[in-house]
This record gives C-alpha cells, structure tokens and sequence, in this order.
C-alpha cells in the first residue's frame, strides 16, 4: 500500500468533482474546491474520521468494499478505479465473464461504415453488435437467440444449410476454426469462474471431434487472418480484407471487412447493401 500516493491520488479527484456531479446543494460557505471530505465519505458510506486518515496517508489498508464505494462516490473510471485499487495494495478481482456490454461510441462506429461489414465479438466470439452489411454478408444475428450467435458454436456444432457448400461460406473454415480455439482457450483461462464459458467449452467437446483434437493441442497463440474468402449464396466468391481492432479495456474485439477499391469485391459488397438480408432465392 503506497499511502502517500493514495492520499495524493483521493484529493485530486476529490477536488475536481463539483457538488452538482452528484446531486449535492453547493452552498453559500464553499471555500473547498470540489467536494468536502465529508460529503465523499457519505457518498461512499464510510466515516469522516476514516476517510480524513485516508487523505492524510495514515490510514490501515481499506478493504475491496471502501475502494468500490470510494470509486463510485468519485466517479471513478475502469482505469482510475484499477489505480485506486494498486494504490491500495488490493488489485481489483478479475470480472467474473466476458463483458457484454458494448460502448455507445463502438455502435455508433459501426453504422458510420457503410462500405465495410463490421461486427464486434466478446472474448469467447459471440457476436454482441454488427451493421448492416454484416448481416447481408453473414446473417443477421439480431434474430436469433443469444445462444446461436457465437461464431465458435456455429463454426462446429450447427451444420451449414444445405444449399451452402460451407459454414458462412468460409473457404477458409478451418483456419478460422484453429484461431478461434486458441482465443478460447486463452479467454477459458481468463475467466475460470464463468458458467457460460465453461458450458461452451463442454458442449463443444461433447459435439465435436475436430474442436476436440485442436482444443487438445492446448495452442493460444493465432495468426492474424489478413484475408478472408466468402461464397455468398446469391453472389459467389467474394474477397475481403480483414482488420481487427483490439478493445482491451472490455476484452472485445471489432471486425471489420473490406474490399480493394476497384475490386470485384468492392462492387459485391455495394450490391450487397442494396441487397441486404432478402431472400431472393425464395419464391414468392
């Protein structure tokens, strides 16, 4: 526990929330920049006493719960909450699964990517957002149940439609299939105490001998995939660049395709947009 550094880190942020952040009256006597250590020890449900100690570096170690509620009546960020946590010498328990949630401003990038099929992915590959084109270029996962959305589940246990030669098309399925079997392996050792991710594992096993065999060969380091090849069922082969943004504060990742400009390609996925997910193969 460093707590000079602790108390130095707890007043600046204390200072720079005003009483309106958290619903407090300012007052006619405020001379304090920022709140009052008062009125942070109430927000965080701990005593006067214990939280001037703490700002005066001459505190014992608080516990997990004073550094949640003193994070929560600060308005801590993910990343300043963790600094508070090291500075206390208690780093902050590793969350229990894979984050769900996916940022606003992710969503919003995705629909500002008209010309490129965008999807984000858990740790465990389940598709938690995509645009548009995703879903003409893949399927639209909005339909379907949480659990049919994991690209891992689908890639070994859900057999293509018999009108498709391969899973989504992929030419390239079994060097998606390796590389998804090492992040699983390596997020499964991320989140030991999640239910999901150890359920997806076992079925996984349980259903598929090729899962199986890779799974055993115990790999966690993929290559980047830099191409893909899709056989879209209306418009044929079509090849993409792939890229992946890495967000690491959520353990997720954004996928994103695109075509060279000028490519067959590029016009296929243009016609796609207009397309989108209709099914013109079915009659009336």
């Amino acid at each position: 526990m460093d707590r000079q550094e602790l108390a130095g880190f707890l007043r600046s942020r204390r200072e720079r929330i005003t009483p309106a952040d958290v619903g407090l009256p300012a007052g006619p006597r405020r001379r304090t920049p920022g709140l009052r250590r008062e009125e942070v020890a109430q927000l965080a449900f701990i005593s006067t006493e214990y939280y001037a100690r703490l700002e005066q570096a001459r505190a014992p170690r608080p516990s997990r719960e004073v550094l949640s509620g003193l994070a929560r009546a600060l308005r801590l960020s993910d990343t300043e909450s963790n600094h508070l946590h090291h500075l206390a010498g208690a780093p902050p328990a590793p969350p229990p699964g894979p984050s769900r949630e996916v940022r606003p401003s992710i969503q919003d990038l995705l629909h500002r990517l008209p010309h490129a099929a965008a999807l984000v992915l858990s740790a465990t590959y389940e598709v938690l957002a995509h645009n548009d084109l995703a879903a003409a270029l893949l399927e639209d996962f909005s339909v379907l149940p949480r659990r049919d959305r994991n690209l891992i589940r689908r890639a070994f246990l859900v057999p293509p439609p018999p009108q498709e030669r391969q899973w989504y098309g992929f030419i390239d399925r079994e060097t998606f299939g390796r590389a998804a079997v090492q992040h699983l392996r390596a997020a499964s050792a991320r989140y030991p105490e999640d239910g999901a991710t150890t359920a997806l594992v076992r079925d996984l096993l349980a259903g598929s001998a090729e899962f199986a065999r890779l799974w055993a060969a115990h790999e966690v380091s993929a290559e980047p995939m830099l191409v893909k090849t899709f056989h879209h069922r209306l418009i044929g082969p079509i090849t993409v660049n792939c890229d992946i943004l890495d967000l690491t504060d959520r353990d997720q990742r954004v996928v994103i395709y695109t075509a060279e400009p000028g490519s067959p390609a590029e016009e296929a996925l243009r016609l796609l947009s207009v397309i989108g997910t209709q099914r013109v193969d079915v009659p009336g």
